[in-house]
Order: structure tokens, then C-alpha cells, then sequence
């Protein structure tokens, strides 16, 4: 009789611990689950701009598997999930999660792709194209983002995103050529590397404009006859500008 009681007790302590585990998981999850409400509002909101009132099942799947938490300073972890942008030191920020999830979308990934980013920050962008495009080339000009932003990646597993610390202006020639470029800083023209580096039929994802003032997201395809861009205007938007001399 000791002895069943003894179990027993050791199976309601093990009951308790798994239901304290899962309250404490619990708030993550409605705080990702009220993060992609946000973004499908906002992608409802803008679609007279975008032409997007819905943003594709595959990328908002992805927003949903990568834990933003993950990619912000323990200090902000409380607003992970908040529909802004965060700041990740250096005068850098990791982007409001719909901008992530547009600019993702605009990209127009496929599962062989790949793909190369302008502006690693914490790495988020990068994660979420990995869930996506069979590789992720990624550049950052800012020696310990990139640092930190490769341990990070490579500790949760994301054995297809390559970092690279440099002037991202030139991109990741070595590597090329791209199936979609995306640039999470902006500069008032686009870099004539980064067009060199685009595939026929490429998307290039980058807003446009003055470091102070009317910034405009923008998509630039290559036609895959001619070779030529082809301007979209997307939506207004507010970046921190591409840094590097150039």
C-alpha cells in the first residue's frame, strides 16, 4: 500500500509538472497566434496598396514556426510577438512581422530557391525564407550582428542560412546567381551589384528612398526574355538606411 501510494504521488507531481509546463507554453502561443491575426489585419488593411489582401498559407506557416522571441534582446521578449519593430542595438532593428511577412511574400519563394538577404540583424528574415527556399545567403555589414546572428542560426538549427559579414551594397557575387534578393535597409537607388546577381525571372524586395522621409517598399523583376527590370510600387514604408560606402 506505501509503495501505491508512493506512485501515485509520483504520477500526480509529474501530472502537475506537465500542466505547469503547459501554462507556461500557453501565452507563447496566443501571443503567436494574436502576431499572425495582426499580420492578416494588416495585410487586409494595406491591400489597396499591395495588391495582397491575403498573404500565402506557406509564409504565414513559416512566421508561425519561428519563435521571434529568439531573435530579440532577452530585454524585449515581453513584446516579441508585438506587430512592431524592435531595436537590436547598433542602431539596427528587427522589422515589424508584417513587413517580414510581405516582403517574404512579395519574394514569391519556392522550394528550391535560393535566395540572398541584405541586412542579417538578429537573423529573423533569414529563418523565415529558411522554412522556405532550399538555401539563404545573408549579408551583414555589421561585424557582431553577423556574429551573433550566425551562433544564433546555426544553434537553432538552420543548417541552409550562410552568414557572411561585409558591405552588402555588393552582395554575395560567390554565391550567385539568386532566385530573389531582399533588402532590409534602404538606399535612394537600387545597387547595380545586387541586379547583376539576380536570376532571369528573379524578384529583388527593397524599399526605396530617402533616409529621412517618404521611403517606398518596391519589387523589381527581371524579365526572363529581355533581362529587364520591371518596377512595382508596393507600399510606403520607414527603414533604417543601408550603411557601407558606396
Amino acid at each position: 500500500m506505501i509503495v501505491r501510494q508512493g506512485l501515485l504521488s509520483l504520477i500526480i507531481a509529474v501530472l502537475a509538472a506537465s500542466a505547469a509546463a503547459a501554462e507556461l507554453r500557453e501565452p507563447s502561443a496566443t501571443d503567436m497566434s494574436r502576431m499572425i491575426q495582426a499580420i492578416k489585419a494588416d495585410a487586409r488593411q494595406t491591400a489597396s496598396y499591395t495588391g495582397r489582401p491575403t498573404l500565402s498559407r506557406a509564409v504565414l506557416d513559416a512566421m508561425e514556426t519561428v519563435d521571434r522571441e529568439d531573435f530579440v534582446p532577452e530585454s524585449l521578449e515581453a513584446y516579441a510577438y508585438e506587430n512592431v519593430p524592435l531595436s537590436i542595438g547598433h542602431g539596427q532593428t528587427i522589422s515589424q512581422p508584417f513587413i517580414v511577412a510581405l516582403m517574404t511574400d512579395l519574394l514569391e519563394p519556392e522550394a528550391g530557391d535560393r535566395m540572398l538577404e541584405i541586412g542579417t540583424g538578429s537573423g529573423y528574415q533569414a529563418a523565415i525564407l529558411a522554412r522556405l527556399v532550399e538555401a539563404v545567403y545573408t549579408v551583414e555589414i555589421i561585424p557582431e550582428l553577423a556574429e551573433q546572428a550566425a551562433a544564433r542560426l546555426a544553434g537553432l538549427g538552420y543548417d541552409n542560412v550562410h552568414v557572411k559579414t561585409g558591405d552588402g551594397w555588393h552582395g554575395w557575387p560567390e554565391a550567385g546567381p539568386y532566385d530573389g534578393i531582399i533588402v532590409t535597409a534602404v538606399d535612394e537607388t537600387v545597387p547595380p551589384r545586387l541586379v547583376e546577381q539576380l536570376a532571369p525571372g528573379g524578384r529583388l524586395v527593397l524599399p526605396l528612398g530617402p533616409k529621412q522621409g517618404r521611403q517606398m517598399l518596391v519589387v523589381m523583376r527581371r524579365d526572363e526574355s529581355s533581362g529587364e527590370l520591371v518596377r512595382e510600387d508596393v507600399l510606403p514604408v520607414q527603414f533604417v538606411p543601408l550603411t557601407g560606402e558606396h
